[in-house]
């Protein structure tokens, strides 16, 4: 029995968690904001985009495209494997930033 399910093809599933509501009114206001899945992913690529010095991750990042967004927690994307690729070693050195207002929980495919 597989281990995982693939939804998509060369996709990548970003788990997120929303972080500080709580405790700063700022951030409530950020997450009014995103309103739609692509507008938290238009933040997440904006917050990528600027690894400069990284350009692996740079390139994984313009290279991905949104594929949905599911349940109001996960994030799903569409790239290339050798891009999702980048992605995850840019998970596990930490490297990869939420979009504003998340917390990446975990990466899934």
């Amino acid at each position: 029995m597989d281990k995982f399910l693939q939804i998509a093809p060369h996709s990548l599933g970003i788990v997120l968690s929303r972080v500080g509501a709580e405790e700063s009114p700022a951030v409530t206001d950020k997450l009014q904001q995103h309103h739609t899945g692509y507008e938290i992913f238009a933040d997440f690529k904006a917050v990528n985009m600027q690894h400069f010095w990284n350009k692996k991750m740079t390139d994984a990042i313009s290279e991905t495209f949104f594929l949905g967004w599911i349940d109001q927690d996960v994030l799903l994307i569409q790239g290339k494997e050798h891009h999702l690729e980048g992605l995850r070693e840019g998970w596990t050195r930490r490297a990869l930033k939420p979009p504003g207002g998340f917390e990446i929980k975990c990466i899934g495919f």
